[in-house]
């Protein structure tokens, strides 16, 4: 078995990152760090929860947007929710887009964030994992935030396996945060947790990956037990994925000339608050009456289907498309196309752009 101390890990660890530290826009490196720059703790709060569920490329450009528009949290705090979720269209997990803005709230009237994980903690939306990472990277404080990097170059450290039951991983994973922690604890009395957790994500992030990791390159390959067993790809050992189940529905696509009608979802729930074209229900097998829910008696013309995959489920969604006269009142609201594209969740964009995709053809 291979072992070796904390503090010689932490060593290979730092020398690395020094050199290998990806650039990144909410991030201060570690020779700014050197120089006395702290982390805003606004940014790296905005920076994790943009990045959950989602990888970097997708999220920076949204990051860029937001930081422009709102650069600090007393004036996302002021913003209108409408303004907010309309500039998060198209990142997902909708839920964190409301909690992001009641919490820029809760933070601006406390007049700044909680310094150490336990009161980040308190604030909407703001998990263990994103307070550990709030709190390692922006305060320096001495706790591991464990995300799907740190998690692999942990697990493969030590090698710690599982059974592959999800019994099994969730031990493994109070094992892998256990280690993790151990390396926070280590750390000198000059250390900084922040850049820690940083090297490490950029560690697995860029070298120790999921397939075919650059062991010959890593700092920490003498020390490694999966390297030593011969077959670092075997951990982290999850437990086996369960099929995703598959839901149905009906999108209804109402055009106006060069307008398109979208109607708010409720706030909590699955999409709350956000922009979408109307809708049935979604429900587990395919609607017996495919209009249910149509606004109006208009002429509705099936145009397609399509996909898009959440957290724990597919859904399909049946597009129908009508022209509403010039007259036509409804409810909701009439925006132009492109506004209404911009405007809209991804799932709701496909919809809306197949549906007046397939009018721009006929024109």
């Amino acid at each position: 078995m291979v072992t070796h101390s904390p503090r010689k890990m932490l060593t290979a660890v730092d020398r690395w990152y020094r050199r290998h530290a990806r650039v990144l826009p909410w991030r201060v490196g570690p020779e700014a760090r050197d120089q006395g720059v702290r982390p805003d703790p606004y940014l790296v709060w905005l920076s994790e929860v943009m990045l959950q569920q989602t990888t970097i490329p997708h999220a920076t450009p949204y990051f860029d947007a937001f930081r422009k528009r709102w650069p600090n949290v007393k004036k996302l705090a002021a913003a209108s929710w409408e303004d907010v979720s309309a500039a998060w269209a198209g990142l997902g997990y909708y839920s964190r887009a409301r909690n992001l803005h009641a919490c820029a709230k809760a933070v601006a009237e406390r007049g700044g964030f909680p310094q150490d994980a336990k009161g980040l903690r308190e604030l909407s939306g703001v998990g263990p994992y994103t307070a550990a990472a709030i709190a390692s990277i922006a305060f320096d404080e001495r706790i591991a935030p464990v995300d799907g990097n740190i998690e692999r170059v942990v697990s493969r450290l030590w090698a710690i396996g599982s059974d592959g039951t999800e019994k099994g991983w969730r031990a493994a994973k109070v094992v892998i945060a256990g280690h993790a922690q151990d390396l926070a604890d280590a750390l000198p009395a000059n250390g900084r947790a922040g850049d820690l957790a940083q090297a490490l994500m950029d560690l697995g992030s860029t070298v120790c990956t999921p397939r075919k990791p650059n062991c010959l390159i890593c700092p920490l390959n003498a020390m490694c037990a999966a390297r030593a067993e011969g077959n670092p790809e075997r951990y982290p050992v999850k437990a086996d994925k369960k099929a995703t189940p598959t839901r149905h529905g009906s999108a209804f696509v109402l055009v106006r000339g060069d307008d398109v009608l979208l109607v708010r979802r409720p706030p909590s729930g699955l999409l709350g608050g956000m922009m979408m074209p109307p809708g049935s229900v979604w429900a587990d097998a395919k609607l017996k009456d495919p209009l249910e829910g149509a606004p109006g008696k208009f002429a509705w013309e099936r145009i397609g289907e399509v996909r898009h995959v959440f957290t724990h489920f597919a859904l399909k969604l049946d597009v129908w498309r009508a022209q509403a006269p010039a007259h036509a009142k409804m409810s909701g609201e009439w925006l132009a196309r492109e506004d209404a594209l911009a405007a809209l969740p991804t799932v709701g964009r496909k919809a809306v752009a197949l549906a007046i995709g397939d009018d721009d053809k006929r024109r």
